[in-house]
């Protein structure tokens, strides 16, 4: 197991039930509905990679990969580039963080796209038991 991936998958998890909760009760009062719904997709994204990201850790008792590595730190880069900016962008209604958004989607993209590279390259490492 990856034991650091881990570790951030479960403080993002964490994070992403806060956001959510804020986006729910406490963005209300200060931000549009479309701001609020622009901040839910940042929280959605960033829990959907939280999930990934224990994928990742969890894959390295399967397969023995550097590109699992690669796939886990995207999708960290991934969460503060695209939830991030949507996050800043919700609340402060700032345009600079326009560019930023898609370059964090393309780390989700290339992410998922070392996975299955992973997969695809190695044989699975069978666990005694």
């Amino acid at each position: 197991m990856r034991k650091g991936f881990f570790l951030l998958a479960a403080l993002s998890g964490f994070m992403s039930v806060v956001l959510g909760a804020f986006a729910a009760h406490g963005l209300k009062t200060v931000a549009s509905p479309e701001m609020i719904v622009i901040f839910n997709l940042g929280v959605e994204y960033q829990f959907y990679h939280t999930f990934a990201l224990i994928a990742v850790a969890f894959s390295g008792h399967w397969f023995r990969s550097r590109l699992l590595d690669w796939a886990g730190y995207l999708f960290i880069v991934g969460m503060i580039l695209f939830s991030g900016s949507l996050y800043i962008y919700a609340l402060f209604d700032t345009q600079w963080t326009g560019p930023i958004t898609p370059i964090g989607g393309v780390c989700f993209l290339v992410g998922w796209l070392l996975i299955a590279l992973t997969v695809w390259r190695n044989r699975v490492v069978e666990l005694d038991g």
